[in-house]
């Protein structure tokens, strides 16, 4: 890896910033990129290295954003018209690639994200508690009195776990601005009596109904906690399971996809290199495919 490239890597990871690298460990001839060749992918898909052009990149790109919203690597295995596949298919994710040199690249993509990151909203036992086992089990953790300006700060993506517990009327405040968030998990560590009077209040002051149904009250799993250690134990139990369980981050609207009509790849519509039929858009993976297209 370059010096440049290894600078910004550590960069981003300082900041806590997601990003993907994608190495290329294998090829057959012809191919413009070597093993050992390399590129950095941010979570807005800008790219910084190189591991191919045309067909390739966007492929790579594609691919490492899918690693990122899923937190698995994978092995590509990308087949130019006339290359020989992989010996070994298991575990490969295959592409066709019809517009680049003509053999075939494998190439690692590996996500790098930053510890999840865990809100405790409050104070008392039970956050002392869970913050203890926050950390212990690799939460970035956060301890907050639910200030505005100290939430505004914060980066609750659906990775994001958020757990209050003030026990006062600022709990409904702190849930109103969180439940507006991409926070993936909210709880509220309340009696039951309690939950259910603060949730008629927030469906009051017109949190979407679709979040409120999201919300865990009163926090944490059935295991018949009563101690505070306990409770914070059901309650990260809680977290676990619900991140472990659910399903991937999915795609935005940006990384919808389309087929390339000249040679058949799966491109992202944020691809730059489009044509405008009537009302239809048609979508490439290159310019040479654009180009080949326009001139029918």
């Amino acid at each position: 890896m370059s010096d440049d490239l290894l600078a910004l890597a550590a960069d981003l990871q300082r900041r806590g910033e997601p990003f993907a690298l994608a190495t290329v460990v294998r090829c057959e001839r012809p191919t413009s990129a070597k093993p050992g060749a390399k590129a950095l992918i941010r979570d807005d898909g800008t790219v910084s290295g190189w591991v191919g052009g045309a067909c390739a990149e966007p492929t790579v790109v594609r691919e490492a954003m899918n690693a990122l919203r899923d937190g698995r690597p994978r092995l590509l295995g990308l087949v130019g018209e006339g290359g020989r596949g992989p010996s070994r298919t298991e575990g490969i994710v295959e592409y066709p690639m019809t517009c680049h040199s003509g053999g075939t690249l494998e190439i690692y993509v590996e996500p790098y994200l930053p510890k999840p990151l865990l809100v405790l909203v409050g104070h008392g036992p039970v956050i002392d508690a869970l913050s203890t086992l926050g950390r212990g089990a690799d939460y970035a953790v956060v301890v907050t009195t639910g200030g505005p300006a100290e939430l505004g700060q914060l980066r609750l993506t659906p990775r994001a776990s958020v757990v209050v517990a003030t026990h006062a009327d600022t709990d409904e405040d702190v849930l109103t601005h969180v439940l507006t968030t991409d926070a993936g998990y909210v709880s509220l560590v309340a009696s039951s009596r309690r939950a259910a009077v603060i949730v008629d209040r927030l469906k009051d002051r017109g949190v979407a109904s679709d979040r409120l149904g999201q919300l865990k009250s009163p926090a944490g799993i059935d295991i018949g906690a009563t101690e505070p250690a306990e409770i914070a134990v059901s309650i990260l139990a809680e977290i676990i399971q619900h991140h472990r369980s659910g399903k991937p981050e999915p795609a935005t609207a940006d990384s919808m996809e389309a087929t390339d009509p000249i040679c058949g790849m799966v491109v992202d519509v944020a691809s730059r290199y489009r044509s405008q039929i009537g009302d239809r858009t048609v979508y490439f993976c290159c310019r040479a495919c654009k180009e080949t297209f326009d001139r029918r």
